[in-house]
């Protein structure tokens, strides 16, 4: 399964270790986003490319916060976004962690409380194949 990943950007040394296990359970990454951004990128090409990237996937799975994680400085509610553009065409949509707004309580979204219960959540829902 093709797989764009959405979280805070501070986290993302924490994504690229989340990316080695999705590949090894057989998805495709599409989040380019994290092999970091270029300083010289004006603000719109990088949401362009974010949005190209999610498009090219077919489950966008997001990582939310806990309340006391939070801060201001490093929430700037990109991941936010990218999970309302994935519910507004019918990405698939999978968060992990707690849930952090009323989105996350549609039907339609699959919270998963680890990454491995993420990864599970993914294999089982494709009949046992990534």
């Amino acid at each position: 399964m093709k797989i764009y990943i959405a979280a805070r950007y501070d986290r993302r040394q924490e994504m690229v270790a989340v990316v080695a296990r999705l590949v090894q359970a057989g998805h495709t990454v599409t989040s380019s986003w994290l092999a970091g951004a270029d300083d010289d990128e004006p603000p719109l090409a990088l949401a362009i490319w974010n949005i190209n990237d999610l498009v090219a996937a077919e489950c966008c799975l997001s990582f939310s916060e806990a309340p006391a994680a939070r801060v201001p400085w490093t929430s700037r509610g990109g991941r936010h976004v990218e999970l309302g553009y994935a519910l507004a065409v019918g990405k698939r949509l999978v968060v992990v962690g707690p849930r952090e707004n009323v989105f996350h309580h549609l039907p339609c979204v699959e919270i998963c409380t680890t990454v491995e219960d993420a990864l599970q959540t993914l294999s089982e829902n494709l009949g046992g194949s990534p």
